[in-house]
């Protein structure tokens, strides 16, 4: 395997012949020497290539590069007497592998909208925002399975296609063979789906949850992380179509192992993207939100303000603050009440727990009042929930009577039960 720009930029200019492969971000021709910038998508950061007029094709294309051309580069490895870079390639062969024209190739070395980059899908990875944002979740993934692994956890992989509505609302993709005119034919039937592939009605998943409880109780601590759907019509960035969600599940668990598992996997990974993503966060510091990285270091390095959610409706009726929406015990609490909670309030993230009974699903653990359960939301300032986790109901009695209330059919979760 050939190094990519990331490692050669950490090299020492030891005069090694390198092969560079990317694409070009700028060129400029400088009469008989061209200052050619190749990224490889490995990193932030390009490296300068340069090529001198001695090149067989420096006339008729080197010196004609634009961004977005594709190009193989072999040369030296040597000591850059540039500020800003450790080292540059001296070419002594530039491969044009894929050509774009200037006139419509769409990016140029500037800030694009996102607005616009949404329109030119095909090329939007390209940018350095995006670029760095495909890194970071890389990054933030595999750190994922490792604090699990570390942790004792197995992973455990849950269905994508299932009968059951984790969280009650109904609002699942439908998953069906059938024909619009089939579905159609059989509406007047008690259940047109019987003669479906499933035998019933099936949607995408919105949550591998109940089937990583299962085997909860057979392996002590596992976790799922794949995607889940929503098919609930809000369209803010809140709500999304398609996500992935990271959903652990462990046995003889109470509330504050919860909050306290969720906690420290925050702050490790956290702690991970500060040490391994330094120059993509540094753009987002810069460009998209000033003193992200204080922001960063004060979630890894102080410990998580916690409240009830009682403390906390009763310090937002109480806050010198006009929020669109009123506060009152009993309701959900919205984007900007979470916010003032750990932005204004408490200046770092704050665990809000034992919510309302009547704002929570079925499976949290009804507590000893029966008004709240031991339910717990991470809020973290820029964005709000960041994390929601509960107690899990394990009395019978109490589950079945709960998901009665709620109109399900009990019999659809005899398994669960």
């Amino acid at each position: 395997m050939k190094q990519r720009i990331k490692e050669l930029l950490q090299s020492k200019p030891e005069e090694q012949q390198v092969e560079v492969q990317g694409w070009v971000k700028t060129c400029r021709d400088s009469g008989n020497l061209c200052f050619i910038e190749v990224t490889d998508g490995s990193c932030l950061a390009g490296i300068q290539v340069i090529a001198e007029s001695e090149l067989d094709n420096f006339a008729d294309e080197v010196r004609h590069l634009s961004t977005g051309c594709a190009v193989c580069v072999t040369g030296t490895l040597v000591k850059s007497p540039a500020k800003g870079q450790e080292v540059e390639v001296r070419a002594e062969q530039v491969e044009v592998i894929g050509a774009a024209d200037p006139e419509t190739y769409p990016l140029q070395k500037k800030r694009h909208s996102l607005e616009f980059l949404r329109s030119i899908s095909h090329l939007r990875p390209r940018t350095n925002a995006l670029g760095a944002v495909a890194r970071i979740r890389s990054e933030l993934q595999f750190a994922v399975h490792c604090f699990f692994r570390d942790q004792g956890f197995l992973q455990v992989h849950t269905p994508i296609i299932t009968t059951s509505d984790c969280e009650g609302a109904g609002e699942m993709f439908t998953v069906t063979a059938l024909s619009p005119d089939e579905i159609q034919g059989g509406a007047g039937q008690e259940n047109p789906f019987e003669h479906d592939f499933f035998g019933s009605k099936a949607g995408l998943t919105v949550s591998g949850q109940l089937q990583a409880e299962i085997f909860a109780l057979s392996h002590g601590r596992v976790y799922t992380f794949g995607p889940t759907f929503r098919a609930e019509n809000s369209n803010t960035s809140r709500h999304l179509a398609e996500f992935w969600m990271l959903e652990p599940e462990m046995a003889f668990c109470d509330l504050e192992c919860n909050m306290e598992l969720a906690e420290k996997l925050i702050q490790s990974l956290v702690a991970t993207v500060l040490e391994n993503c330094t120059d993509d966060l540094d753009l987002f510091n810069r460009f998209v939100s000033k003193g992200l990285l204080k922001k960063l270091e004060t979630i890894r390095d102080q410990t998580f303000t916690r409240m009830t959610y009682s403390e906390a409706v009763k310090e937002l009726e109480q806050a010198k603050k006009k929020f669109e929406y009123p506060v009152s015990w009993g309701v959900d609490l919205h984007a900007e009440h979470e916010r003032f909670l750990c932005e204004e309030l408490a200046g770092r993230p704050v665990i809000v727990t034992n919510y309302p009974t009547s704002i929570k699903p079925f499976y949290m653990r009804l507590d000893e009042d029966e008004q709240t359960v031991a339910a717990m939301d991470i809020l973290v300032p820029e964005i709000g929930e960041l994390v929601g986790g509960s107690q899990r109901e394990e009395r019978l009695d109490v589950i079945t009577h709960r998901m009665e209330a709620a109109g399900l059919d009990t019999t659809e979760y005899d398994w669960y039960l």
